[in-house]
This record gives structure tokens, C-alpha cells and sequence, in this order.
């Protein structure tokens, strides 16, 4: 048994298409507490977190907009994850994906408290490595593992708490990246299983790997989940679409591997937008993950031994 704490992050500033805002309503209207209490967990909502004070805050780069808002955000949600975890295990309600510049700093700051490794698996279409002085879109919800990494280019923000080693990252399913984030990761040890990746060597391998590096380090793991991990074709409600993402079956797969791992300690759930949503499908689907990731099994199997 888990002890869930629920967190909402009404983040729209990162990027330029309103409605995610609304996605904390979205999870709790499509049963995302009633599903974890199902599966014998506790849960507890601790509401929708609210933005610091807004700074007189700018930078180089005349395309970045709402910063001193999304620094704003930064802050709060560090605190609020960082107070969650010794608590039980954080599931952030977004919210577009800038949300991670915060609960990223928050599990980071609490793992080095803890002198334990924090490891990231980044499951996005995107690999969001941009910095503040290199996007060009000025969406700063492209920047949070740039962030995490501890890359320059984030003056206007506060120093990252504890920077996580690329070797401690993995993006998986990502087939979008800029020329200047590929720049920028090349030097890196970061895991990058992209779908090319995937398809040549299926699901289970990869993430099997990198699941062994988190336990040999005794290491605290965030899943940071983006709707546009999915196929488009099964999760519309998301501004960010790419073609050729995770199916229903692979990304139930995923969520019951790190189920089994043991391993995870926090959640994301972003970018989600019911403005684009057809009925809901979306938000009942990333919840339907949830259940996975949280122990739900269409059988029950034989945990997989790792001795």
C-alpha cells in the first residue's frame, strides 16, 4: 500500500495554448483518487498548489514569454513536492510540462537530504532540453531536463538544488528534438531510447536497463509522464501532438514495468488540455495508466526476480 498525495499544478504559461490549466479538474473528475483507493492505496488531495509572488524577472531571449510567471510556479511546486515526500508518493496534476522545472528541483532537493541518487525517466515526444537562452519558441515548458541537468542558461531561475547526472536520465519515446537540444545533450550521458530505439528493440529491454541502474544506485526514480508520450490517435487533449507515439498496449506495458521495479517515488501527469479532449477519453486513459503504474494487472503474474 501506497500513500498517494494528490497535487494539483493549473500550469498554462509554458506554452501558448490555454487549457491545461484545467487538467487537475480533468484527473479528479475521471476518478484518478477512486482508482488508486481501488487498488487498496490512501489517498490524500492536498488541492491545487498556488505560484509564488511574481519577481521582476527577464532575460536575453525577447521570445521567452510568461517568465516570472512560470518562475513563480517553479518555486511552489518545488515546496510542495519537497513537503509531500517524506509523506508518501507525490502525483502532480498538471498542468503543461514547465510544472517539472518545480516538482523536478523538489524530488532532486529531497533525495540529496536523503544522500540517495534521483533518477528521471522522461516519457515524452519531446526531450525538452532547450534553456532559456535557447528556445526559440520561448515555450519554457521545453526546458525542464536542461534545467535539471544543471545547464547554463537559466539565470533568471534559482540555482537547480542537486543538478541529476545525465547518466541518471532517460528519455523514452521521444521523436521530436531541436537541432539546439540535440547540441546540447550530445556531450551528455543521458539515456535517450527514442521510438527508433523502441521499435528495434520493443519496449521491455530498454526500460529493463535502465530500471537495473536505478536499483544498483539504491535510487529514488520520478516518472515524468507527458500525453503526448501517446499516440495521438488514443490521447487527442494534448496542443504538442506528434505522429507515432506509444500504443494502448505499449504504454500499459511501460506503467506495469515500473510498477513491478518497485522503484518509483513521485509522478507528473502533463499536459494535458480537456479543452481538446472528445469526452474525456484522454483523462480516463492517462488515469487507466495510473492504475497500471500503481499495481492494476489484467492477470496476475509472477513478479519478475532481479537477485
Amino acid at each position: 500500500m501506497t500513500h498517494c498525495i494528490l497535487i494539483g499544478a493549473p500550469v498554462d504559461e509554458g506554452q501558448r495554448r490555454p487549457g491545461c490549466l484545467m487538467g487537475p479538474a480533468a484527473y479528479r473528475t475521471a476518478g484518478l483518487a477512486a482508482t488508486l483507493a481501488t487498488l487498496g492505496h490512501t489517498v490524500e488531495d492536498r488541492g491545487d498548489v498556488t505560484p509564488d509572488p511574481l519577481g521582476d524577472h527577464r532575460c536575453a531571449n525577447p521570445a521567452v514569454h510568461h517568465l516570472p510567471e512560470t518562475i513563480a510556479w517553479t518555486g511552489a511546486l518545488r515546496q510542495a513536492t519537497q513537503d509531500a515526500l517524506p509523506h508518501g508518493m507525490p502525483i502532480i496534476m498538471g498542468g503543461d510540462h514547465s510544472l517539472a522545472l518545480g516538482t523536478v528541483a523538489g524530488v532532486a532537493a529531497h533525495a540529496a537530504t536523503q544522500g540517495r541518487a534521483q533518477f528521471v525517466i522522461w516519457l515524452d515526444a519531446h526531450s525538452d532540453f532547450h534553456t532559456v537562452a535557447t528556445t526559440t519558441s520561448g515555450n519554457l515548458h521545453g526546458t525542464p531536463m536542461a534545467y535539471a541537468n544543471g545547464l547554463d542558461g537559466f539565470d533568471p531561475f534559482p540555482p537547480f538544488p542537486a543538478p541529476i547526472p545525465g547518466e541518471n536520465i532517460c528519455m523514452f519515446g521521444i521523436r521530436s528534438v531541436d537541432p539546439a537540444e540535440l547540441a546540447l545533450m550530445q556531450p551528455t550521458d543521458i539515456t535517450v531510447n527514442d521510438m527508433r530505439v523502441l521499435d528495434e528493440q520493443g519496449i521491455v529491454a530498454p526500460l529493463r536497463a535502465f530500471l537495473d541502474r536505478v536499483r544498483a544506485a539504491d535510487g529514488l526514480l520520478h516518472v515524468s509522464l507527458d500525453v503526448d508520450f501517446l499516440d495521438p490517435s488514443i490521447a487527442p487533449a494534448v496542443g504538442t501532438t506528434v505522429p507515432g507515439g506509444a500504443t494502448f498496449r505499449e504504454a500499459h506495458l511501460v506503467m506495469e514495468l515500473l510498477h513491478e521495479s518497485g522503484l518509483v517515488t513521485s509522478l507528473d501527469l502533463v499536459e494535458l488540455n480537456p479543452f481538446l479532449d472528445e469526452r474525456g477519453r484522454t483523462a480516463k486513459l492517462m488515469v487507466d495508466l495510473v492504475g497500471s503504474l500503481m499495481g492494476r494487472k489484467v492477470f496476475d503474474r509472477p513478479t519478475r526476480s532481479y537477485g
